[in-house]
């Protein structure tokens, strides 16, 4: 199967977190870049990525960005750099062994009794 075609046919829908972790390993093993991929420099690389992706906002009015979905331009800029971050993302769990769903699931339940919805429904910050 050509490569361009297997990548589009892959949506968030019918690609699991595994299938994902395993081509990022796959990528670093046929590079030979497991040295490379330890949780120092792969945390350093999250951030590096996340924060070229804050760069795609600087100076930019929070209203201008609500129509970035329809600026093609913009739109693959900002995928770009959100899917370096999710790659690293993606490589620090494969490093340390971690159960990504079973991790964010947990916190997202420990978000859910830290900010239950009938105190925070609608509030921006929190006091």
């Amino acid at each position: 199967m050509n490569q361009g075609k297997e990548i589009n046919m892959q949506n968030d829908t019918n690609m699991t977190l595994e299938q994902l972790k395993s081509r990022v390993r796959k990528f670093i093993r046929d590079r030979d870049w497991e040295k490379y991929h330890n949780p120092k420099n792969i945390a350093e690389s999250i951030c590096i990525e996340a924060g070229e992706l804050l760069e795609q906002f600087q100076w930019v009015a929070p209203q201008e960005t609500l129509d970035w979905k329809n600026d093609a331009s913009k739109l693959e800029s900002i995928k770009v750099e959100i899917a370096d971050v999710l790659i690293y993302c993606l490589s620090m769990a494969n490093a340390l062994e971690i159960n990504l769903a079973k991790t964010v699931m947990e916190k997202i339940e420990s978000n859910e009794r830290k900010y239950p919805v009938e105190k925070y429904r609608g509030r921006a910050f929190v006091s």
